[in-house]
């Protein structure tokens, strides 16, 4: 039987399965919700002016897609999901640093709860400055009239409420529903965008020129290969043999090639993008200097300039590192080894076990790290010879679509797993 009958028989059971079921209907019923959020725009705002605007510029056109249109439409979601992933990563810089923060993420069910909430709480300060400097941009380019304080107040407060909603949603879809709350609102909204966004390019396609055939036919080889390699290292893992005192079996720990997942993507855009925003808000103050600065350091962090690809590539691999020792942490692992009577052959329990896993740990993050990277940019650079501006889009939303794809897929099999196994069990 192949890998895809395998799959399809798979799913195909898991539709009967009560628990994924409903599991599936309530993520479909919250994509739903937010899609229709989506949709409902801030009052006073000229979207043809608006669509317009993000049309001619990269960097907006890049966040709305991350939105999910939201951003394109100033729709309450307009900030999207971006303030509370700022807000993690701070609070997790915060917790490698803070010996109570660190003590309180070791406290099981009760300590992420409490990180969780101290994270929602930063939320709210970053999406009211990030509302503010959106309403400056905009406002520079007479997109959104002057407004009064007092709308300008009721304007931040609803697009502050709508991060929120996109938190609380994300958070439902974790406890409810099936996958990551925060990658699936991302991966919904990427997959609403990229129909438009391919419209759009064929639009403006002149398939008469044997040359833009060419480069549309490089586009789809681009696209099939970083797939095909997306699918095989997300699959890649190193199985380290594990010996047990009372048995006489060797089992395996596995350590993904790919531990951190997509999240390092997620996180190097939230920050690569942060710099060009702020020299296009700078850029229109009404001071000369500060206004040339701003203008210098929207031109430096261009989407389409490879010094951007290159402060791309280093975010994702620092990322990479980063999110790696939050979630795998070899001190964890050698004790519960330890515990449990395991050991590694030919090394000693302990610290020596520990050291053998970060040996291995660290090498596994530079592959992973570096191919994240190269995922991440080798589009951006390919459109600078095509001069097909989607292919900056396609990288990374490739690899957060298929990563999420194959996360939701594991989800899913977990899920069928334990209802045969239960069957059996009865």
């Amino acid at each position: 039987m192949s890998k895809a009958t395998e799959l399809l028989s798979l799913y195909t059971e898991g539709l009967k399965t009560p628990l994924l079921r409903r599991k599936v209907l309530f993520t479909l019923g919250v994509l739903i919700l937010f899609r229709l959020i989506a949709h409902i725009p801030v009052p006073g705002v000229n979207l043809t002016l608006l669509h317009s605007f993000f049309a001619q510029n990269q960097l907006l056109s890049l966040l709305d897609i991350f939105s999910g249109g939201t951003l394109a439409n100033f729709s309450i979601a307009a900030l999207g999901l971006n303030p509370y992933i700022n807000a993690s990563v701070m609070l997790q810089l915060f917790t490698m640093v803070s010996p109570q923060l660190e003590e309180l993420s070791k406290e099981g069910e009760y300590g992420r709860a409490k990180i969780n909430q101290y994270t929602r709480f930063i939320t709210v300060p970053l999406s009211v400055v990030q509302s503010l400097g959106m309403y400056g941009i905009l406002r520079s380019q007479n997109i959104i009239p002057i407004l009064p304080p007092l709308l300008i107040l009721a304007l931040v407060a609803s697009m502050v409420a709508g991060t929120m909603v996109m938190i609380f949603l994300g958070e439902q879809i974790n406890l409810y529903g099936v996958g990551n709350g925060i990658s699936t609102i991302i991966f919904a909204g990427i997959i609403s965008r990229l129909p438009i966004s391919i419209f759009q390019t064929l639009q403006v396609t002149d398939f008469s020129n044997p040359q833009t055939l060419f480069n549309i036919l490089g586009f789809i080889g681009l696209a099939l290969v970083l797939v095909g390699g997306i699918v095989m290292v997300e699959e890649a893992v190193i199985r380290i043999p594990v010996n047990y005192a009372r048995r006489s079996q060797t089992t395996y720990l596995p350590i993904k090639i790919d531990t951190a997942g997509v999240m390092p993507i997620i996180f190097a855009v939230s920050l690569a993008t942060a710099p060009s925003l702020i020299g296009q808000f700078t850029s229109k103050l009404p001071y000369p200097l500060i206004a040339n600065i701003g203008i210098h350091i929207s031109s430096i962090f261009r989407t389409s300039s490879y010094f951007y690809s290159v402060f791309y590539f280093v975010l994702v691999v620092a990322f990479t590192f980063f999110y790696t020792s939050v979630v795998f942490k070899p001190k964890d692992v050698a004790e519960e080894l330890r515990k449990s009577g395991g050991f590694i052959p030919g090394i000693r329990p302990g610290i020596a076990t520990e050291k053998r896993l970060q040996y291995l740990v660290n090498r596994v993050m530079i592959i992973g790290g570096v191919f994240l990277g190269l995922i991440a940019v080798i589009p951006s650079i390919v459109q600078n010879i095509t001069g097909i501006t989607s292919l900056t889009i396609g990288g990374t939303s490739v690899l957060i679509v298929v990563s999420v794809i194959i996360e939701l897929t594991r989800k899913i099999e977990n899920v069928v797993q334990m209802y045969r196994y239960e069957k059996i069990s009865y």
